[in-house]
């Protein structure tokens, strides 16, 4: 017999004559602020259940059925969560995991389409590869982050504090970075992994302070007043973006063909290996 209790008073939510809860249905189930820390939920179907203020603390969650599931403000602390659904790829249907607790968290391979991560803590968590397309994750905690592999496409992140993250071979293709802070963060690639692209992504003002960028695919990205002091921005492809009113003062442009850049009002007299055309106009 496995009985499931409210974390905070003890009462009694759901008891389930079976042994262990890998497997389990428990689809479309109230467990507000239940206490599954711990639990063994490999497999168990959980879709469309309420599990907001619920303790998921070292959960093992690995290829569980989360779509549609309701997880605000849960705590899922260093939890596996790998290879676990929470999407099933349609808009609408991805998991509700608002302000969330996710720290050190593993998502590897996880289906996060169109969930809603929005000022989730996911710092340091490991979401090698996971599928993020259609996102939200505005202004979430993604720290220290391992996001190699990672598909963003079109998501919202929007204001995320993504300092010293890894995006190895991250898809960032028309993502909304606007006002987000990737300061020292990781986004070339290395012998196992290719760089970051981040094709028409909104960098609006973004952060991008001692970042390493070199070989990365900024095409048609838009760096409007983006920081990109002291940033390695060797040998990448910037082909159409804007670095309008962009700080590159120390920025390393070794390598990068500024030909089709914009670069209105921009200061390259501190930039580094920039080869600069000569009609090119407006520079400061």
């Amino acid at each position: 017999m496995i009985e499931i209790k409210n974390k905070n008073t003890g009462n009694l939510i759901l008891s389930l004559s079976a042994d262990t809860l890998s497997g389990a249905d428990l689809h479309e189930i109230d467990l507000t602020e239940a206490d599954l820390s711990n639990a063994d939920l490999r497999h168990a179907d959980l879709s469309h259940s309420d599990l907001s203020h619920a303790n998921l603390e070292s959960a093992q969650l690995q290829h569980a059925n989360l779509i549609g599931t309701q997880l605000a403000y849960a705590k899922l602390d260093h939890a596996d969560l790998s290879e676990a659904r929470l999407s099933d790829g349609t808009p609408f249907s991805g998991a509700i995991l608002m302000e969330a607790r996710l720290h050190h968290a593993k998502l590897i391979s996880a289906d996060l389409r169109y969930a809603d991560l929005h000022q989730a803590d996911l710092s340091y968590a490991d979401l090698t590869k996971a599928f993020l397309q259609g996102a939200n994750l505005h202004q979430a905690n993604l720290r220290c982050t391992h996001l190699c592999g990672a598909m963003f496409v079109d998501a919202d992140l929007s204001a995320s504090d993504l300092r010293e993250s890894n995006l190895c071979d991250a898809h960032l293709n028309s993502a909304n970075l606007m006002n987000a802070n990737l300061s020292e963060a990781f986004l070339s690639g290395d012998k196992n992994s290719k760089p970051a692209t981040l094709i028409r992504a909104n960098l609006t003002r973004a952060i991008l302070l001692n970042a390493r960028l070199n070989h990365v695919v900024l095409k048609e990205a838009n760096l409007y007043h983006a920081d990109l002091r002291n940033t390695d921005l060797s040998h990448a492809l910037l082909g159409g973006a804007h670095l309008r009113r962009a700080n590159v003062e120390g920025t390393n442009f070794a390598g990068v063909e500024l030909a089709a850049v914009i670069m209105d009002f921009a200061n390259f007299s501190k930039a580094k290996n920039a080869d600069i055309p000569s009609y090119k106009i407006n520079l400061r």
